[in-house]
């Protein structure tokens, strides 16, 4: 069946996302400010921002299982490949080179660290993450991989439908079965990504109702994954509380079911009249913001707090890192995809070897 594209709503989405997540760690960590956020920002107007990476991976699960329909899984992991790679590239020796020079700083990454970490897969071998914000990264890649096995096998929307069904139920089964720590609950969680899993799934069943209309096993797939998304945003709801306090989930509850409506609302068509050039433009921007404004951007806001009221150093900063956005997706990712898309090609050309001609 042909499809009506709506991605549009999702490029504004993604933005939204990293927003979020910009105004969480501008405003609401410690380690920016090199003292107590609260003492910054007594209000704490951004203190669940740390939200928006479960609505990335939401986005990510629609898209993903959008963009591998009818593709094998070669031209999938290449297309991830030559998405992910440049903007990161640059992420990571941009970074080293901020930690080698910034003062004061506990941790400097050695050039073994570096070469790890431009593989993406620091976490696979115990190496540091030079970003923290890499751990995400790290949870998409597993999602891919996970993901790859079904496009290897052919999507169709049954054998979707039971993936889906499947990961939940092992999710469900190892967060009951082994909880609390150990090394088997540790390798259960990183091959099944446990703490996401639910969120990529409701992304593909909301997928599967733009694709083929809401039925029984989609609404239930997206109904399944809130419910099981809940325990792990719960738990790093309190991991955000100080010693001795607990603070209530229902905030973040009542925004993660915001997340998942906005998805089922595009997934549903409701949203289909949010359109704009701005939002394709966002969303190319979302990736490389993500990835610097924490280290570029909380650099800036710690050169300048005492020079600038924080309030309107916030804004400003937040400006900068947008417009470094930017020239990072023009002048990094758009000339540098195509180039990485054909050496890919051509080393898995080599790799299969020369073609015998009769």
């Amino acid at each position: 069946m042909t499809e009506r594209p709506r991605l549009e709503v999702l490029d504004g989405l993604r933005f939204v996302a990293a927003m979020s997540v910009l105004a969480y760690h501008y405003t609401a960590i410690a380690h920016v400010w090199h003292r107590s956020a609260a003492e910054v920002f007594p209000s704490q107007p951004f203190a669940h921002g740390w939200l928006g990476v479960q609505l990335f991976f939401l986005i990510s699960g629609f898209v993903i299982c959008m963009s591998s329909w009818g593709r094998g899984v070669g031209s999938f992991l290449l297309s991830r490949a030559v998405r992910l790679y440049p903007a990161y590239w640059l992420s990571v020796l941009v970074v080293a080179a901020g930690l080698a020079v910034f003062p004061g700083l506990p941790w400097r990454p050695t050039t073994f660290d570096v070469l790890v970490n431009l593989t993406m897969f620091e976490d696979a071998v115990g190496t540091p993450e030079i970003a923290d914000v890499y751990w995400s990264l790290w949870a998409e890649v597993r999602f891919y991989l996970l993901f790859s096995l079904l496009v290897w096998w052919g999507l169709t929307y049954r054998r979707v439908v039971a993936f889906c069904a499947l990961w939940l139920a092992a999710t469900a089964v190892a967060t009951v079965v082994l909880p609390g720590g150990g090394a088997v609950r540790g390798a259960v969680q990183v091959v099944l990504t446990t703490d996401q899993a639910p969120l990529f799934t409701a992304g593909i069943g909301c997928y599967l109702m733009y694709r083929f209309r809401p039925t029984f096993a989609s609404w239930a797939i997206v109904a399944a994954s809130f419910v099981l998304a809940l325990p792990a945003v719960m738990h790093r709801n309190q991991l955000e509380s100080k010693a001795g306090e607990s603070i209530p989930n229902g905030p973040v509850i009542v925004l993660l079911a915001v997340w998942f409506l906005l998805i089922v609302a595009v997934a549903l068509g409701w949203l289909s009249w949010v359109r704009g050039r701005w939002l394709v433009v966002g969303g190319a921007l979302t990736y490389p913001l993500y990835l610097l404004h924490l280290d570029v951007g909380g650099a800036l806001l710690y050169l300048f707090q005492w020079r600038v009221p924080p309030p309107l150093l916030v804004p400003v900063v937040a400006g900068v890192v947008i417009l470094l956005a930017w020239l990072v997706h023009r002048y990094v990712e758009r000339p540098l995809a195509p180039r990485l898309r054909g050496a890919l090609r051509w080393l898995g050309a080599r790799a299969r070897g020369p073609v015998r001609r009769g």
